[in-house]
């Protein structure tokens, strides 16, 4: 494997953003208070888009969320979700983009800022075997206990994740002659500007200015 190809998540691969569609998936089935959840949410979400959120804080309230639930229930309501929200919008560009990658024999992951346990079974359905994403702490049963396990995997959390992941596998990043990475988000400009390849896809409003800066290529996968 010569080359690296890391895809952001949210809003790159997907045209929604999972972590939210959890929470808007949770009040729906009537798992969690619709007006208090919501509230929170839509707070943290206006946050992230402005580009002011306090990952741990977010990630806690997050898994907080999750650690109300058995493991089996909540097995059951991620395969519920997985059904209902995630398949309908998995589109077939954005499988054909990573397939490429994949057939061309890169070392291929998904790099998101969004727990781990939501985004483990997204990775799968997208056939990406590594999986980087912040990590929820477990008891020994397995339960979520609703505290973050290490550090975010957000902004410049993802270059310090990407060169941990990579020594595990033996795999340092100075020894790919190419990488590329491919994120919405102007959120991930620290970790854009370390790759050989930059591509901004589906960019926000400000990626798309800071990439037509810099020269990097824009992409569109969906409209949505």
């Amino acid at each position: 494997m010569k080359h690296l190809a890391l895809f952001d998540l949210d809003h790159t691969l997907l045209p929604i953003d999972s972590d939210y569609e959890w929470g808007e998936f949770l009040v729906r089935v009537g798992a969690v208070d619709e007006a208090a959840f919501r509230r929170r949410n839509d707070e943290f979400f206006a946050q992230y888009q402005a580009g002011v959120l306090d990952p741990v804080e977010y990630l806690e309230f997050a898994l907080g969320t999750l650690a109300r639930f058995p493991r089996r229930d909540l097995d059951a309501l991620h395969a519920r979700y997985m059904r209902e929200v995630i398949e309908p919008a998995i589109r077939p560009q954005a499988l054909r983009l990573v397939r490429e990658h994949l057939d061309a024999g890169d070392l291929v992951a998904i790099i998101t800022a969004t727990n781990h346990y939501i985004t483990a079974p997204i990775a799968a359905a997208f056939g990406v075997e590594h999986h980087i994403a912040a990590m929820p702490e477990l008891d020994a049963a397995g339960n979520l206990t609703g505290r973050l396990a290490g550090t975010p995997t957000s902004g410049p959390g993802k270059i310090t994740h990407m060169h941990a992941w990579l020594e595990r596998l033996g795999r340092p990043f100075a020894s790919f002659e190419r990488s590329h990475f491919y994120s919405d988000s102007h959120n991930d400009i620290p970790l854009l500007s370390v790759v050989s390849h930059p591509v901004a896809t589906n960019p926000s409003s400000a990626l798309e200015a800071h990439a037509a800066q810099q020269g990097w290529p824009t992409i569109r996968l969906f409209n949505d």
